[in-house]
């Protein structure tokens, strides 16, 4: 029915730092949740490869230290170059099943010379076509010494079945702005990834489900002291500091009423399965849109720029 969707949470721990082998881990969860009959697939911030935990535990800001620039090399290694091709199979799933796919990722691209990276989130179609790549605006806090800030060319939308889908990385998700952008663009399906914790989840989830009176879908990733590979660089100093639990999950749904479908699930992994049904949103637009029969566009209007932003434009 073109009035529900099945909707998988990919609530799963990245093999931290190791580009290969979490993509093969990420390959067989879209196939387990497409024998499942799910049609979106959500997998968290930066999951592939890993968020940069080091950065709190390593002196992250410490100007020039050989711990970090081994760290951050190692990190650009293993972060992902889609003009090369690094997606091929993750697209062929998307298509082969017939399942659409946002994947959060480190992404090292050609257009900004190919040595900086960004906090990417890509929307696959159930076609396996590659719709957008979202760099992370702004940077949180100690992301910013190793991620770079973004742009605007990945604010789209995307039709799905009845719903018409959008996306936001992390703390962009308390961007009033770029949520507006979204809203305006028509967004009734709000993805918001994050790369653990029930903190950032349990709030921000249900409010702009109430705000934008759309579905909104938090999907985090786990992290725990374990997980780091025995062959990550300068593991024994991160260790020394971290604590047992980086990243306790807390993916959840709220519904356009703004109430809970699905509430965070904490310390558990796996995939996490609702079906959601339209007609919820034009019930609860009835006494709110906020970029419909709510707005006032002759008083205060948003611009979107959304043009990709490189250093050099070639002209031959």
């Amino acid at each position: 029915m073109e009035n529900c969707l099945k909707v998988a949470l990919a609530q799963i721990s990245p093999v931290w730092l190791n580009k290969a082998a979490t993509l093969q881990k990420i390959k067989n969860t879209i196939i387990e949740a497409a024998e499942e009959r799910a049609e979106l697939v959500i997998f968290g911030e930066a999951l592939l490869p890993g968020y940069p935990f080091w950065l709190a535990w390593t002196e992250g800001a410490k100007w020039d230290l050989k711990v970090n620039k081994e760290l951050h090399a190692h990190y650009v290694r293993n972060a992902v170059q889609i003009e090369e091709g690094e997606l091929s199979e993750v697209c062929a799933l998307a298509k082969k099943y017939h399942i659409a796919i946002y994947l959060g990722m480190i992404e090292r691209p050609k257009d900004r010379g190919g040595h900086s990276i960004y906090c990417s989130l890509v929307y696959m179609d159930a076609k396996g076509e590659i719709r957008s790549v979202h760099r992370k605006l702004q940077p949180t806090y100690d992301e910013r010494l190793t991620w770079a800030p973004g742009d605007g060319n990945g604010l789209q939308v995307h039709a799905l079945k009845k719903f018409t889908v959008g996306a936001l990385n992390c703390w962009e998700n308390w961007m009033p702005l770029p949520r507006a952008a979204l809203y305006g663009l028509g967004e009734n399906l709000h993805i918001a990834v994050w790369p653990g914790n029930e903190h950032n989840t349990k709030d921000i989830t249900r409010f702009i489900a109430r705000e934008s009176r759309s579905f909104v879908i938090s999907v985090s990733s786990l992290m725990q002291k374990k997980d780091f590979p025995e062959t990550t660089p300068h593991l024994a100093q991160i260790v020394q500091e971290a604590p047992e639990v980086l990243a306790n999950g807390g993916s959840c749904i709220a519904g356009p009423d703004g109430e809970w479908i699905r509430e965070p699930v904490l310390h558990k992994e796996g995939l996490i399965y609702e079906t959601l049904d339209f007609n919820s949103v034009y019930e609860e637009r009835q006494n709110f849109d906020a970029v419909g029969h709510y707005s006032r566009p002759d008083v205060t209007k948003l611009i979107l720029n959304r043009e990709r932003q490189s250093t050099v434009e070639i002209q031959d």
